[in-house]
């Protein structure tokens, strides 16, 4: 990949790439921040990037990575030295500004909301998704049978509440 594929293969796929992180991790900062990074990263990895099958998949998952790994350094950063000492840590309130959709996917665990993230919203196919995320095909279409039946449960009542004050 030269330098005008590259800049070509930027400019098409840093926007969807960034809002596909920004729903896996629910921090859009954070996700552009980690695109970017993911991209210095491919520029250096440009002539394997051009043989590969999928370069967007490779800058996704390199983005994704770097989003836990980030979490996980300030996980452990903010962690006191003896955390008997602390206050028992407090959930933060529901944003309420948040759509509806992502404040539904971060309540979801970790696997199911980036199977439904990368089938769903990355338009992969199922066995997209397991060579993406290193599991078996059964496995992702079970996370995303579990994933989309608890984001029924978790958006569903909030619109009965919506539609009762309609009518009220």
């Amino acid at each position: 990949m030269d330098e005008a594929e590259f800049d070509e293969f930027y400019s098409s796929s840093f926007t969807r790439i960034t809002g596909q992180l920004y729903a896996m991790i629910g921090d859009r900062d954070e996700a552009q921040d980690c695109v970017q990074e993911a991209f210095v990263r491919a520029w250096s990895h440009r002539r394997k990037l051009s043989r590969a099958d999928h370069p967007e998949a490779w800058v996704r998952t390199t983005a994704y990575r770097l989003a836990v790994s980030r979490w996980r350094r300030r996980k452990l950063a903010a962690r006191p030295q003896d955390r008997a000492l602390e206050p028992a840590p407090r959930t933060a309130a529901v944003d309420e500004a948040r759509v509806a959709l992502m404040t539904a996917l971060t309540q979801l665990p970790q696997s199911q909301r980036q199977a439904l993230v990368l089938h769903h919203l990355c338009d992969l196919p199922v066995q997209a998704v397991a060579r993406e995320t290193g599991v078996p095909e059964g496995t992702v279409k079970a996370r995303l049978s579990r994933g989309r039946a608890a984001l029924a449960a978790l958006i569903a009542p909030s619109d009965i509440t919506d539609q009762g004050a309609h009518h009220a």
